[in-house]
């Protein structure tokens, strides 16, 4: 991959953060950026490459992109609960937070390339059997909607570089910045500590991508030699219903199952088809997330903590939060 590039990656140490910057240290020259209110934490590698900017993305100056050729727009309100704490602060971050860096980018004379990480649930609930990037959005949730109208404000941007906007599905396995509360990783978390796994619904249709993929995808976009096409993309490459993966968990751990009624009816499937066919190949399965996570947990190697759940992280803090402070 081309040496002597600098990418700026907001939420650079969150929970794909944390693992994308280490593959770019294993796998590229290029020195890091990260943009981050560690208000979960810092659990970057120690690298001379690195420069870690303790700040929201609101606060931003125009110098903080100065030699920065490629950005990774990761940084944001992670999901539907957390979104709901504040619905209007919500909107803020993901949406007026992305317009401030985009108009940054504006201003810089070195950036060339921007990947956003939306979100494969703008789609909302859809029965059409392949779910690609032509189909229309219809988000019900306050997260999915803010992703929708992020992406529109990046792809207001689309005549000034190349732009890549990527819809992720559900982000699995392990990472130094934990996070316990998405689909695979809470099953394995819930039949480690509690023996039971606890379904809401179990019909609903999620798609499904190993972190490692992940991180894969945006080095593969933001590779200039590959000459990828700028454009929507999805990434997701296991699409299962709920109660799939938890038979998957309860398989591995012996844990038993309950169900339960859920009021949350999103049910899709991603077809990352046109992801492919630019070459990218996936290499991980949920199988691989579930048997890693659960080895860290048996030998210590992780232990589950009040943070690895955003809600229950922030609920506490985010009535003292003031306009533009929201954690990222």
């Amino acid at each position: 991959m081309t040496a002597q590039e600098k990418v700026l990656i907001t939420g650079g140490c969150g929970y794909v953060g944390t693992r994308l910057v280490d593959e770019i240290i294993r796998q590229t020259s290029w020195d890091i950026v990260i943009c981050d209110t560690l208000w979960f934490g810092n659990f970057t590698q120690e690298s001379n490459r690195i420069i870690i900017l303790k700040k929201s993305v609101s606060e931003l100056i125009q110098s903080d992109l100065d030699s920065v050729s490629m950005v990774v727009h990761l940084a944001g309100i992670p999901n539907d609960a957390s979104a709901m704490l504040n619905p209007a602060l919500s909107w803020e971050v993901n949406v007026l937070h992305t317009a401030h860096l985009m108009r940054l980018c504006e201003k810089s004379e070195s950036v060339r390339r921007i990947a956003f990480a939306s979100s494969g649930s703008v789609y909302g609930v859809s029965a059409e059997e392949r779910v690609t990037e032509r189909v229309d959005l219809f988000p019900i949730s306050t997260y999915n909607k803010t992703k929708m109208a992020a992406e529109r404000v990046v792809l207001s941007y689309s005549d000034k570089f190349k732009i890549y906007i990527v819809r992720p599905a559900t982000v699995c396995g392990f990472s130094r910045r934990m996070r316990f509360d998405v689909t695979v990783n809470m099953f394995v978390g819930q039949a480690f500590t509690n023996k039971t796994i606890r379904v809401l619904g179990g019909d609903q249709i999620r798609p499904n991508i190993h972190i490692e993929d992940m991180c894969q995808v945006y080095l593969h976009l933001l590779c200039e030699e590959r000459q990828v096409e700028p454009g929507i993309y999805n990434a997701g490459f296991e699409n299962l219903s709920i109660r799939t993966i938890a038979d998957q968990v309860s398989v591995l751990t012996g844990a038993e199952i309950t169900y339960e009624q859920s009021n949350d009816p999103r049910s899709y499937r991603l077809d990352s088809t046109k992801l492919l066919e630019t070459g990218f190949v996936p290499k991980r399965k949920i199988g691989n997330a579930m048997e890693e996570i659960l080895k860290k947990l048996e030998r210590t190697e992780l232990i589950i903590t009040e943070n690895n759940f955003s809600v229950k992280w922030l609920k506490d803090k985010i009535n003292s939060l003031e306009e533009f402070t929201y954690p990222i």
